[in-house]
């Protein structure tokens, strides 16, 4: 899940965007911001480096293991051929 105390940034980033003359609402419209960003970052269904990483480095080693079975296959194709040949 996405991290509270980024949220919280970007809450008061938000808030500090808001021009000096309406201070008296900042805190509330803070609130209301962290409110938001929590209900729509929630939605997206995001996932953390760590387990992207750990996805990846799966991905890789699939990859590599998908690779030499095609490799093992095309022996095997070329050993059949020639075998079916003599």
């Amino acid at each position: 899940m996405f991290d509270p105390k980024a949220i919280d940034d970007i809450a008061n980033r938000l808030a500090g965007a808001i021009p000096p003359g309406l201070n008296n609402i900042k805190d509330d419209l803070e609130k209301t911001f962290q409110a938001i960003l929590q209900g729509v970052l929630g939605k997206l269904d995001l996932v953390t480096r760590e387990e992207f990483e750990v996805q990846k480095l799966v991905l890789a080693k699939t990859r590599s293991k998908l690779e030499d079975l095609e490799k093992r296959v095309a022996e095997i194709e070329s050993k059949v051929v020639s075998d079916t040949e003599a």
